[in-house]
């Protein structure tokens, strides 16, 4: 398999200010901690470009995009809700984090690589069509899914979210949406309370308790994605990874650990295989503890890797 690695040194310049967990540590600990596995000489090594203000309304609301333009540029930190922070080159990483994913969808649609990991912040999938949230400016995985739809006509597209918290923006952007398929797990009660199991058709939300794990994962994804995702027969794989389940992190109360992630990385890469060419797009959301962090996004590349 042929990965690509999208990052840009924009993505580090955001800079949410000490304290915040959402900080320019965490890709900085990727960082450090790939270039030392065996794999990283293999990985196709790509800047992420600006992602085109059409890609980002196909999207977000006009309303909010200018919004968001007009605080720059800045010479302070502002704040775009109550936990998202935004400072001089925010707007940048946000362009930068949403163009890495729709090159991203160029590149496996292309067959240039079978897969792609997007190293980037700002994360993306708290971010609604018409406001930020929880650390989130532009909802990177959904302007991937979006892309595709609209540049490759695709019909199929299975977009899958394993962070510890609910992917709220991407579940409204897409909901009774047929052409996606919305497949999380998420820890609840947990930020943002969202993601019952009554909701569109076409989501496939899994709530898991406080405490939950390896067992409790498997049984999630064995009872409630396989049969959707067999159904749906997705033609582009597109994962919103957040890694702040990992029983380290500090934000929440799972207990996945890093050899999980290597498993979610094998069992996603199957499900890409199985049906689109192994046409995988992968975006990091959270992970709050950098040495969990770093250990686990290496699991999942190794899987992705092959």
């Amino acid at each position: 398999m042929v990965t690509a690695y999208i990052t840009h040194n924009d993505c580090v310049l955001h800079n949410t200010g000490l304290g915040h967990p959402e900080s320019i540590h965490r890709l900085k600990a990727i960082q450090s901690r790939l270039e030392k596995a065996e794999f990283w000489p293999q990985l196709v090594h790509c800047e992420a470009p600006v992602a085109s203000w059409s890609s980002i309304q196909a999207v977000h609301s006009a309303a909010y995009i200018a919004a968001v333009q007009a605080l720059f540029p800045l010479r302070r930190a502002a704040m775009l809700d109550s936990d998202t922070v935004v400072s001089e080159f925010s707007l940048d990483a946000a362009r930068r984090a949403a163009g890495a994913n729709t090159h991203a969808v160029n590149l496996v649609m292309a067959n240039a690589v079978e897969n792609a990991f997007c190293a980037v912040r700002p994360p993306g999938h708290h971010a609604t069509r018409a406001q930020s949230m929880g650390f989130c400016v532009f909802n990177n995985a959904a302007i991937a899914v979006q892309h595709a739809i609209d540049a490759y006509r695709l019909d199929r597209v299975l977009l899958v979210d394993f962070d510890v918290h609910h992917g709220n923006g991407s579940e409204d952007i897409f909901a009774n949406d047929p052409r996606v398929l919305m497949c999380g797990i998420f820890q609840a009660p947990l930020y943002p309370y969202s993601g019952g199991l009554e909701g569109a058709p076409n989501m496939v939300n899994v709530p898991l308790d406080a405490g939950a794990g390896r067992e409790q994962l498997k049984q999630a994804i064995e009872n409630h994605w396989i049969d959707a995702i067999d159904a749906f027969r997705p033609q582009l794989v597109v994962v919103s990874a957040g890694f702040d389940a990992h029983e380290s992190d500090p934000l929440a109360d799972l207990n996945f650990t890093t050899a999980d992630y290597g498993w979610l990385g094998r069992f996603l890469v199957q499900v890409a295989h199985e049906y689109c060419d192994g046409r995988l797009v992968s975006t990091l959301e959270g992970g709050y503890e950098v040495d969990a962090l770093s250990e686990s996004v290496q699991a999942y590349l190794e899987a992705m890797v092959g």
